[in-house]
């Protein structure tokens, strides 16, 4: 897996920032990383909720130099609008964001590393679990 076809969920990079080694060796090897800005602000919530704010923003930013982050546009609002369909047909809801996520996910046909099972439910879209 190169870098250049995968997007980290924010489960992945809390690994990383809690010293996980799987997960530091497979991003060892990458020159660069893609994130969505989707996971970029479950990171900052997480670190404007915790006792140490400073600690995680400086963290989270020196993190940052080392991501390409990846925004939304129309084609993700319609990539997202398709999957929540899809999933409230099947009446197999996920959480919000991580539909935000999927949708990024599949508009740029990347592999979505997660440690959520439930993203199997969604359509279109390879995950894998480090």
């Amino acid at each position: 897996m190169t870098g250049s076809n995968i997007i980290l969920d924010t489960n992945i990079v809390i690994e990383l920032f809690k010293g996980n080694p799987n997960v530091i060796k497979q991003l060892g090897v990458l020159p660069l990383v893609k994130i969505s800005t989707v996971v970029l602000g479950e990171l900052l919530l997480g670190a404007y909720r915790s006792s140490n704010f400073a600690k995680h923003v400086a963290q989270i930013n020196g993190f940052l130099k080392k991501c390409e982050l990846i925004g939304t546009d129309a084609n993700t609002a319609n990539a997202y609008a398709m999957i929540k369909a899809a999933l409230l047909s099947k009446g197999k809801p996920i959480p919000e964001n991580d539909i935000w996520i999927a949708a990024i996910a599949r508009q740029h046909n990347l592999t979505l590393i997660t440690r959520d099972a439930h993203f199997r439910q969604v359509e279109d879209i390879s995950t894998e679990n480090w």
